[in-house]
């Protein structure tokens, strides 16, 4: 099969394209013929060096989602058979044409989206709604913030905001994504340059005073401080990524005055129940939104997997909004 596969760790220069052995799915697992994948930030960071893949992942392919079809089954307890359309989340490896992985870790594409469309869903939605939602709490007349809110998941983050008639407040570099994200859903928002502190003062009058319910926090270092000024009392900040950084200077005061709660949260290294868990709820909370037409992929640009390094090139440098998609 052909894969993508990084040769150590470094820039652009250590992905290549290459034939590698076809996986064979062990008990408890389904192959699945890969159509087509997502580019995330954790695959550029894997490329660095700087995120490790967990262990009894595969170490040199990247890719942490996918659309295609099943293959071949591994074992008979799987509710799959061999030609379901499934979507679904990879510890890695699904960067390749076949990819094996538990049967539990699979969804049913609804029969509304391509395999493009698909593969622009898992990491986006099933991230957003267990930030949001699962350990959010997020509901009706909830007021959220999204930071980065026309990355991938954030863009998920707003329109589920939307659809459980809760309200979003974004932050963007760029006002353009923010026009962006405002045809989502988003309720309003404020560009953010060198000074992440503002987005606390721009939730307060948004808020008439109140602050927020609940911020899923894309970046970390000083966003998540912000955004946990910009909480109401019993306020949750729930941190998905450390793009800003892994510091946060922090007032358990405020923590103790407002009686907030600060999480942090990653998908990828959860284990096997733990994981199938949060796809069960995107299961039952989320795909009947795609069925209803009241959220939608984002697809920022589909790029075929030969032109890989050119896709690592335009999320490093901030392209897109939504998701990059790669297809064999």
């Amino acid at each position: 099969m052909r894969a993508v596969v990084y040769d150590g760790a470094g820039d652009a220069s250590v992905v290549h394209v290459r034939d590698e052995p076809r996986p064979v799915p062990v008990a408890g697992q389904v192959r699945v013929r890969v159509r087509a994948s997502a580019l995330n930030r954790a695959d550029v960071l894997q490329r660095a060096g700087r995120y490790p893949p967990p262990a009894g992942a595969p170490q040199h392919i990247p890719g942490l989602e996918f659309a295609g079809e099943i293959d071949l089954l591994g074992c008979n307890e799987s509710p799959w058979r061999v030609g379901d359309r499934v979507l679904g989340l990879a510890d890695g490896g699904a960067h390749a044409e076949y990819l094996c992985v538990p049967w539990s870790h699979c969804a049913a594409i609804p029969a509304a989206l391509t395999f493009i469309e698909a593969a622009a869903v898992p990491e986006a939605f099933i991230t957003a709604h267990d930030a949001l939602v699962t350990q959010g709490g997020l509901g009706e007349g909830s007021r959220a913030i999204v930071t980065a809110c026309g990355s991938g998941v954030g863009t998920a983050g707003v329109q589920l905001a939307r659809a459980l008639r809760a309200v979003a407040f974004g932050t963007s570099r760029t006002a353009a994504k923010l026009e962006r994200a405002r045809a989502l859903g988003l309720d309003a928002g404020v560009t953010i340059g060198d000074d992440p502190a503002a987005l606390s003062a721009a939730v307060r009058d948004w808020s008439g005073g109140t602050g927020a319910d609940v911020a899923m926090d894309l970046l970390g270092g000083a966003y998540a401080g912000a955004c946990l000024q910009a909480m109401a009392p019993r306020g949750r900040v729930i941190v998905v990524g450390l793009l800003a950084g892994a510091e946060l200077p922090l007032s358990l005061g405020l923590l103790l005055s407002r009686r907030l709660t600060i999480r942090g949260t990653v998908l990828r290294s959860r284990s096997v129940t733990e994981k199938a868990n949060a796809v069960a709820a995107f299961v039952r909370d989320v795909v009947p939104l795609f069925e209803a037409g009241k959220v939608k992929p984002v697809v920022h640009s589909v790029r075929p997997f030969a032109e890989i390094r050119a896709a690592h090139a335009a999320m490093e440098a901030g392209e897109p909004f939504g998701k990059l998609v790669l297809a064999w």
